[in-house]
């Protein structure tokens, strides 16, 4: 497989197992698109899916998880802590072999208008797929999350979907579908309740408020575990490292009378941004089960055997 393309998509339901099942096989029947990792969590509610493989198949088994998601996912039901807009909220393509993110831009694009068209649900290009004059930053697409972008919607023409109805779906809301580089999702557990120790963290640590480049955060409750969570996105992991910013985490916290209790990374990694010392990160997960290019390998391995390594 001389091309090789990455989504990574977050829906709006991390506590009904059938649910998750039901988008993973929609998936992992595309030939050619491989499912490497889902994940759930019941406080977001939000679960990841991420799968790979030749361009064509991964558009087309995102098309099937959107399908399969909308069809059981009801946003004006949902409760979580995790900021979203929709049922499918963030379908992101991310280039891994023999394609570039112009590819990647293309391939959102022509998702984002089927959707649009044939489901009717507004759709948001974010990153590098967004249209030249218009928002392309997740976060502030999302702001508000559903109440917020419906008001906007009506008030705001600059805040008028890139496709589909100038309304929200009545249940699947609204989608963003993008086109970006390599980014870690990484949660950091506190040795603590008070989330206001996790919200001044994620203030001092984010690029926005003159912490780490690339770094986005938010301090959350999880009330599953009784305990504060820094919530972080690297949008850009060759500027700031795993390393670099849990010890920012730790410092942080250590200010403010607390510690880490451990941490998590959702979803898969590129194995450069893997540290040589990983276990200062206090993962609760081995790291073996996060490594994409290895996860990768093995699953087109399995299904085709003798096929080139990434």
């Amino acid at each position: 497989m001389n091309q090789v393309v990455e989504c990574v998509m977050n829906v709006s339901e991390g506590r009904r197992p059938e649910v998750i099942a039901k988008i993973a096989e929609a998936i992992a029947r595309v030939p050619e698109s491989y499912l490497l990792h889902q994940t759930s969590d019941f406080d977001h509610n939000r679960s990841v899916s991420t799968f790979a493989g030749r361009p064509s198949a991964v558009e087309q088994a995102a098309w099937k998880a959107i399908l399969s998601a909308v069809s059981v996912i009801d946003i004006q039901q949902h409760l979580g802590v995790h900021p979203r807009v929709g049922a499918v909220d963030v379908v992101p393509f991310v280039p891994l072999r023999g394609i570039e993110i112009e590819d990647c831009v293309q391939i959102a694009r022509r998702l984002g208008k089927r959707v649009g068209e044939e489901l009717e649900i507004p759709v948001y290009l974010y990153e590098k797929a967004a249209f030249p004059g218009r928002k392309s930053n997740l976060a502030e697409i999302r702001r508000g999350q559903i109440e917020g972008l419906r008001k906007r919607m009506v008030l705001d023409p600059e805040s008028r979907p890139d496709y589909g109805p100038a309304q929200l779906h009545p249940t699947a809301g609204a989608t963003v579908i993008g086109a970006r580089d390599f980014l870690i999702a990484f949660n950091v557990y506190l040795r603590s309740s008070d989330v206001t120790l996790a919200k001044e963290i994620a203030r001092r640590i984010r690029e926005r408020d003159g912490g780490l480049a690339g770094v986005k955060a938010l301090g959350l409750f999880i009330e599953r575990r009784n305990q504060a969570q820094v919530s972080i996105n690297i949008t850009n992991p060759r500027l700031a490292s795993l390393a670099q910013v849990f010890d920012r985490v730790q410092s942080e916290a250590c200010r403010l009378g607390t510690q880490p209790a451990g941490s998590e990374i959702i979803g898969l990694i590129p194995r450069f941004a893997v540290p040589a010392d990983v276990d200062r990160l206090l993962l609760e997960d081995a790291i073996e089960n996060h490594i994409l290019e290895s996860i990768l390998e093995r699953a087109m391995a399995a299904s085709q055997p003798g096929a080139d390594a990434l």
